[in-house]
Order: C-alpha cells, then structure tokens, then sequence
C-alpha cells in the first residue's frame, strides 16, 4: 500500500472556501494551505527589469502587489481518493487543462513519521 502527497497550486483563491468544502465532503482533511506565487507573477507585478534578481528578497516582496496562489497539500492514503480528489477539484473550478486553472500532482511518499494512523514502517529497497 502506497502513500501520495497530492499537491494543489490554485490560482484563483476566491474559490478556497468551496474547494475545502468538496474536499472535506470526500473525506480529506489535515490539508497544509500556504500562500505563494510564481516568479512569472513577482516579475509582472514589478515590471520587467534587467536588474531584478532570481531570488529577490523578503522586503522587496513585501513591498510589491502580487497576485498571490494558494499552495495545498494533503497525504492520502489511497489511490481512489486522488481520483475523487481530482474530480471534486474540478466540479469546483473547472477543468484543470483551461489556462489559469491551477496545477495539481501527486508525488509517492516513501515514509511518514509523525502522524497518529499512518505506518512508518518502510522497507529499504536496495
């Protein structure tokens, strides 16, 4: 039995509220919400300038209006619930493939410690 970490970039957070909702609906819960943004977005939100650096700082951050995401995460347990997931994204959004949407993927997680019900226990497979 695999374990996943499905990831969701939304871009349009006004939706948060219901997508949690349709998510809670299916049964996932203990999701991890951060906010974030794309380098594309700090870059037209300041301008395009030659001289902005790759990684710029904390206070030029905060001293610029971005347009900001939502980054979600979630373990899951089986693989029936991403598909669920998915679906339930999607009746809230619309369909993920249309520009703007958001991204969504799902990594394999090899190991979880720290969590009250998920086993830790893993085999090396060298």
């Amino acid at each position: 039995m695999g374990h996943y970490l499905v990831i969701f970039v939304i871009d349009e957070v006004e939706h948060c509220p219901d997508l949690f909702d349709a998510w809670e609906e299916i049964g996932v819960t203990g999701v991890t919400i951060l906010e974030s943004t794309g380098l594309g977005r700090i870059r037209r939100a300041a301008g395009y300038r030659d001289d902005l650096p790759l990684m710029p700082s904390i206070r030029s951050l905060l001293q610029t209006q971005e347009e900001h995401h939502r980054t979600l995460m979630v373990l899951i347990k089986e693989k029936a619930t991403i598909d669920k997931l998915i679906a339930a994204t999607q009746n809230v959004i619309g369909d993920l493939n249309e520009p703007n949407k958001g991204v969504f993927f799902v990594l394999p997680v090899i190991r979880v410690v720290g969590l009250p019900g998920w086993d830790d226990s893993w085999q090396d497979e060298e």
